[in-house]
């Protein structure tokens, strides 16, 4: 294999069978619950990266539905958002966990954003007539349970397209060299384009979270549920940019003298 064929297939692994194919990626009838929920300060401050500062005690628990995805198929995601501040002083998103069942999107959600994927079993669905019913079990354990009266209330549809397609989310990429020490280490900035909602409704929402020493979602600990939206959208999965190189000197002596 010629020098120049490496560089024209580098773009996932393994490079003779690849997992996903390029960028971007377009999904349709993506089905979110999104269960917003206060929790402990302190918690989200440890784990949320300079230079972005948390927002409040807002996190946003998610179930999400792919049945059509480009490249990456049917296949269904459980994790947390975090409400954040960028450095632009913009609301944003940062992604702190999630939890998926198909190796396609896990492989290509970390290795080429940085996603913070791993495998397990989410589920959405209704259960009986009137409930939106979301789980995710690590394992044989169940480590979340969200529900919600479904179709309750209608939300503003444009109102919930701009939330999907102006907001900023990030993303924590690491990737360590052969030794084991960083080779790439990024905060990661990616937008939602081509955004259409299908339909947005809210309505009453609970949500219980389960320690689990590998799928620790329950570190963040809900304190009050303020609300929860289930969306319908078509869209599309940019490219992602790199918003700050941990690694470069001069951004490491930034964060260090603002210390």
């Amino acid at each position: 294999m010629k020098v120049a064929d490496i560089h024209k297939n580098a773009y996932a692994m393994p490079v003779h069978n690849p997992s996903y194919p390029r960028p971007p990626f377009r999904f349709l009838n993506r089905e979110y619950f999104i269960i917003s929920y206060e929790t402990d300060i302190d918690a989200l401050r440890a784990v949320v990266p300079e230079p972005l500062t948390v927002d409040s005690g807002l996190v946003h628990y998610e179930f999400i539905r792919m049945p059509d995805s480009s490249g990456f198929g049917n296949y269904t995601e459980s994790g947390q958002v975090i409400s954040v501040i960028d450095d632009e002083g913009r609301k944003a998103g940062y992604t702190h966990a999630m939890y998926l069942d198909d190796e396609g999107p896990i492989a290509g959600g970390r290795e080429i954003w940085g996603f913070p994927k791993k495998l397990a079993s989410p589920r959405l669905s209704i259960d009986g007539n009137d409930t939106l019913l979301g789980t995710l079990d690590y394992g044989t354990q169940r480590v979340a349970t969200g529900t919600m009266g479904y179709k309750f209330r209608p939300l503003n549809i444009e109102a919930e397209r701009r939330k999907l397609a102006d907001t900023p989310n990030y993303l924590l990429k690491v990737i360590p060299h052969v030794d084991g020490s960083p080779r790439i280490c990024e905060l990661v900035r990616f937008y939602l384009r081509d955004v259409t909602v299908l339909g947005a409704w809210e309505g009453p929402a609970a949500l219980e979270l389960q320690a689990h020493a590998l799928a620790p979602v329950a570190d963040l600990p809900v304190r009050k549920v303020v609300g929860a939206r289930h969306v319908v959208a078509n869209l599309t999965l940019d490219i992602g940019e790199v918003a700050y190189d941990y690694l470069a000197p001069d951004e490491a002596l930034k964060l260090a003298v603002n210390q």
